[in-house]
């Protein structure tokens, strides 16, 4: 059939010849093999046209987070060396002259089931200045006709450390290594010719933006949601008998604080292959919805730069609550001391992993930020935690200081760097507590300057003039002395574990 959202429906065919002008398009514009172009939208089968063209090219698209602020969506497009922008015009507005010189600007018009679902202005669908109507744009090209190159995953950038996301870059895959991902992917997300898929989650996310490109292209419908909303989520299940959904365990809370009543009123008899990842999912969580669903929900395990290195289906959860899985084929998992020593099943340890049989990474313009979490050839993320006699993976803790908040990893040293600069601020730390929705939440607690009286609402507001909504601790506090080791280093579990502990949950 093609890709749905909202009331409009666009047939494959169709997709596939918008993806052949934009291409054309893109190669007029002096894109080539190897090259970047940035995509800001929200969910929309422009979307996806965008990327399948760009993947015609043998080029990365560049999902940009458009919660960003424009200062940090400018250093993606000049990081990424894009000079090609394509955006939803009402988003092309806020980056208010912060786009690279240099860089072409085709715009879309947001759809209305954006429209309404965003609220966005009569005034966001006109177009700025300076860009350029995507489909007028489009009606002047020839269609690519040259060969489909070799497509590289589009690279994705994974917010940082150091105040700057890094793009996770993998060359364009052999035939070989195609071929081991095809079944990988074909096994974790379920897609078959036959299904009929759901995406409620962001394309600008590494698991989403995959699991939506596969489905548009390979299933028999994919249908869009602009933004994850329960009870709509309930109706499109049953309206268009969906069988395949790509999901984090916020919607599933979200999904259980519907009024029994509601639940019960929608036929969720068509799932044949849940698939969620991003976050801990609590087991109770996770039993609640097997009960309701069925034995539907799978899991896995894994990262933008390791891939998928565990999965778990639905009778794993209910022999062994909690895990994450058994390691994946193809997937090595190794979990080490401080030491660095290989430690047996039961111990926990810092995980490390390796797919050989697919494409390595590095992080773009940063290698020697790729050297950092290499041992051995084996990647890590940071998390902390065990595999046990029987090969089950689960998690316990995470060695670094990212805190996933409704599925999105967040890095408290941004949020930090920005408060030292508020006036009036001695020292800080960010955190993650226990949140019921979200899974984890943002604490800052703040440590003023002698004599110094914080106004809280004005450091929120300054903190929203200077990072993305979703990196504004949700809970501000103030303390006269924050706990320290020896060093002077604050002593941040101190402030972070009587939370867990009350919660009963380490992660």
């Amino acid at each position: 059939m093609g890709i749905i959202s909202g009331d409009r429906c666009r047939s494959t065919t169709d997709v596939a010849e918008r993806a052949r002008l934009i291409a054309g398009g893109l190669q007029s514009l002096g894109v080539k093999q190897g090259d970047s172009v940035c995509v800001l939208m929200r969910n929309d089968i422009a979307f996806l046209e965008a990327v399948y063209a760009i993947i015609m090219l043998g080029g990365y698209g560049v999902p940009v987070n458009w919660h960003f602020k424009p200062e940090e969506i400018a250093y993606v497009i000049g990081d990424s060396g894009s000079h090609v922008l394509i955006g939803h015009s009402d988003l092309l507005h806020k980056m208010r002259g912060a786009i690279p010189d240099g860089v072409t600007i085709l715009g879309v018009p947001p759809p209305p089931e954006v429209v309404a679902s965003y609220r966005i202005e009569p005034g966001g669908l006109e177009l700025p200045v300076g860009a350029i109507d995507l489909d007028d744009w489009m009606a002047r090209q020839r269609p690519y006709d040259g060969p489909e190159l070799p497509p590289p995953p589009n690279m994705i950038y994974t917010s940082g450390t150091t105040g700057h996301p890094k793009g996770v870059r993998r060359a364009a895959p052999t035939p070989e290594q195609l071929a081991y991902t095809n079944r990988m992917r074909a096994m974790i997300y379920g897609i078959r010719p036959q299904g009929r898929a759901l995406l409620p989650g962001p394309l600008y996310h590494s698991a989403p933006n995959a699991y939506g490109i596969r489905a548009g292209r390979e299933c028999d419908a994919l249908v869009l949601m602009p933004r994850f909303d329960a009870e709509e989520f309930l109706r499109i299940v049953q309206d268009e008998k969906i069988d395949i959904i790509f999901m984090v365990p916020t919607m599933f809370i979200r999904l259980m604080k519907l009024p029994e009543t509601v639940r019960a009123a929608y036929d969720m008899s068509s799932l044949r292959h849940v698939i969620h990842a991003a976050a801990p999912c609590p087991a109770e969580v996770k039993r609640a919805m097997i009960d309701w669903w069925g034995p539907v929900i799978y899991e896995f395990y894994g990262s933008t730069e390791s891939g998928a290195v565990t999965f778990a289906t639905p009778q794993d959860a209910l022999k062994k609550p909690g895990t994450v899985g058994r390691i994946s084929p193809g997937a090595e998992l190794r979990f080490l001391s401080e030491a660095g020593d290989i430690l047996p099943p039961g111990q926990i340890g810092e995980i490390y992993s390796r797919i050989p049989a697919s494409a390595d990474f590095t992080y773009h313009n940063r290698p020697e930020k790729r050297a950092e979490i290499d041992r051995d050839g084996f990647i890590t993320s940071g998390d902390v935690g065990y595999i046990d006699d029987e090969g089950y993976v689960f998690i316990s803790d995470r060695k670094r200081d990212m805190v996933i908040s409704g599925g999105v990893n967040i890095y408290p040293a941004e949020i930090e760097a920005v408060l030292h600069g508020y006036p009036g601020v001695h020292d800080c730390a960010v955190f993650g507590i226990p949140d019921e929705e979200f899974g984890e939440a943002l604490i800052a607690v703040i440590e003023p300057q002698g004599g110094v009286s914080l106004d809280l609402a004005a450091v929120r507001t300054h903190l929203k003039t200077q990072l993305a909504d979703y990196k504004v601790p949700k809970h501000i506090e103030i303390r006269t002395e924050l706990p320290r080791e020896d060093s002077g280093k604050i002593f941040k579990r101190r402030l972070r574990d009587p939370y867990w502990e009350r919660a009963g949950r380490r992660i």
